[in-house]
């Protein structure tokens, strides 16, 4: 089964087992991050549903491109400037293509997403949970307020 997925402004066509090279994503070597932006899944010569079609893959490392030369001249005018630029980019395998990746993984949030809340409400005392009211303030004085009227007036 083969996915056309967009990730970084760009498209790519992937399979099970293929390596690819993306714009920088966000984690370190060895995590897996779920693709979920499908253009298109196909398998052999017919095209399937994109919906729930999931493209799991892990992260082999993080890395830097060629190095890129800026070199920018005007002629007759001793002007030179020359700058470089190393995009960095992201090295992917991909383990999965298809919807069974997508239904191992929200399994584990759903039950991490019930338990925190449960140990939370736990560790907080209901005298600690009472909001605390802020002391009124003040009205400012009739004599400070005369001395601002005259300094206005100076």
């Amino acid at each position: 089964m083969f996915a056309i997925v967009r990730t970084g402004g760009k498209q790519y066509r992937v399979a099970a087992g293929d390596k690819i090279a993306v714009e920088k994503l966000a984690g370190e070597a060895g995590d897996v991050i779920a693709l979920n932006d499908v253009l298109l899944a196909g398998d052999g010569g017919e095209v399937k549903d994109v919906a729930g079609v999931v493209v799991s893959a892990e992260i082999i490392a993080q890395a830097k491109a060629e190095k890129v030369v800026i070199f920018k001249k005007k002629r007759r005018h001793n002007y030179r400037r020359k700058l470089g630029h190393r995009q960095q980019h992201t090295i992917l395998r991909i383990v999965a293509v298809g919807e069974e990746a997508k239904k191992t993984a929200p399994k584990k949030a759903a039950a991490a997403k019930t338990e925190a809340p449960v140990e939370a409400a736990a560790e907080t005392p209901a005298a600690e949970a009472a909001p605390k009211k802020a002391p009124a303030k003040k009205a400012a004085t009739k004599k400070a307020a005369d001395t601002d009227s005259s300094a206005d007036n100076a």
